[in-house]
């Protein structure tokens, strides 16, 4: 029996008489990224209570897989090196990326890391120069290798993707399932809770909350955030808005985290609260008013709140036009340059279109509710398990922590030293 050693504690890769529990079927989770580590948590509970399964994790190389070890650190299980996950047998893997897919031992379950299938391919990922960009996550670049296709099932959350999926890569059509989509299902149930958020926020009553998501990438919000940032502070008053801002993991691990940490410093310090990169996103989202996004997915599931939409950034030649997120932006208002943000939030706010918004968070889901179950369905039908007796309920969000500042914020504009307005 090995032992080998993680940040999480050692993981036993060859069953021996230590082990209290032997037999059990053995899953990898594989995260790339802090994303994508975020989102295959969402699938933890859909194994709880089950003791027929053990669960150990392992991060894959990655360009942006700095954040992935911090996106597991509270799960407590163990963690691989990969070169040891590669060498050992597993019954199943789950995975939201590509990267090293074909050198697991294991059925493979890949799942999309973001909502929508909004981005296109970066031209660096497409083989053969001179051809259309494929849809991010849907191509043949992503899906095979060496001519066969990598994933045992590829879930996906809408029926639309198969549309998609046959245009991009129609090999890995036999094996496409659609389950849903775990976020969205998670902000659904946790709507009736959205006061509740906006007090554990320390959003007072009659503030307003602006919360401002930053994907990355040149296209990004976060690419001008030295132009939107300055406005924010300076046109809205802080005794009535409260302005908080989500930024891709992505950015803090192509640059590092001390450095987006001093760059967003000096806007922290004059009130700008800035979510950290491991905490949940989504309860913040349901509690804001406005939300001014960008191409990331936070802003195209805003459309499943009740919050006022405004788009401060779109490349649309990085999207793909058919995306429910290409469709928001063709009916979402854009931020004017040129207009009192106060005026274009009361804009906004009167103008939204409920029914527009509502169409287009259907397509998020196929199967709004229904992740879990159909999910749970899947994983144990490749694991060769009859399925625990009882429904996978999907649970609400739990309470965010107060948006905050740093230390050394400036208290003399109406907030206390944790950036509660006082």
């Amino acid at each position: 029996m090995t032992d080998v050693k993680g940040p999480m504690g050692p993981a036993r890769t060859e069953p021996g008489q230590w082990l209290t529990l032997p037999g059990c079927k053995k899953v990898l989770i594989i995260a790339h990224t802090e994303v994508y580590a975020q989102r295959l948590r969402d699938l933890l509970p859909l194994l709880e209570s089950d003791l027929r399964i053990q669960v150990v994790f392992a991060i894959a190389p990655h360009a942006f897989n700095g954040g992935a070890a911090r996106a597991l650190r509270d799960v407590g299980s163990t963690l691989l090196p990969w070169e040891e996950a590669v060498r050992t047998e597993f019954d199943l893997a789950l995975a939201a990326g590509s990267q090293g897919m074909e050198k697991v031992r294991a059925p493979l379950i890949r799942m999309p890391h973001g909502v929508g299938h909004m981005k296109l391919s970066r031209t660096a990922d497409d083989r053969t120069p001179g051809e259309p960009r494929t849809v991010g996550g849907m191509g043949r670049t992503y899906l095979m290798r060496d001519g066969k296709v990598v994933p045992k099932a590829f879930a996906l959350a809408h029926h639309e993707d198969l549309a998609t999926l046959e245009r991009t890569c129609p090999e890995a059509l036999p094996v496409a399932e659609v389950v849903g989509d775990a976020s969205h299902d998670r902000i659904a149930v946790s709507l009736p809770l959205r006061e509740r958020y906006r007090r554990a926020l320390g959003v007072l009553p009659g503030q307003k909350l602006v919360l401002v998501p930053c994907t990355w990438g040149l296209g990004s919000s976060f690419n001008r955030l030295d132009a939107l940032l300055p406005r924010l502070l300076t046109e809205l008053p802080r005794e009535e808005y409260r302005i908080a801002v989500t930024v891709h993991p992505n950015v803090a691990a192509g640059h590092g985290d001390w450095n987006v940490g001093a760059w967003l410093s000096a806007f922290r310090r004059r009130g700008i609260a800035v979510i950290a990169p491991d905490a949940d996103w989504r309860a913040p989202l349901i509690a804001a008013d406005w939300v001014i996004g960008d191409h990331g997915s936070v802003t195209l599931y805003s459309t499943l709140t009740r919050a006022a939409i405004l788009l401060a950034r779109f490349p649309e030649r990085d999207v793909n036009a058919a995306s429910p997120g290409a469709e928001l932006a063709r009916i979402a208002p854009s931020l004017s340059p040129s207009h009192p943000l106060p005026e274009q939030l009361a804009y906004a706010a009167a103008e939204r279109p409920a029914e527009e918004y509502a169409r287009i968070a259907a397509r998020i889901s196929s199967e709004p509710g229904h992740f879990n179950p159909r999910m749970r369905r899947l994983i144990y039908r490749i694991l060769g398990l009859g399925q625990p007796a009882f429904q996978p309920v999907t649970q609400p969000l739990p309470m965010p922590l107060p948006l905050g500042l740093e230390p050394g914020a400036d208290t003399d504009a109406g907030t206390d030293a944790t950036g509660v307005p006082a």
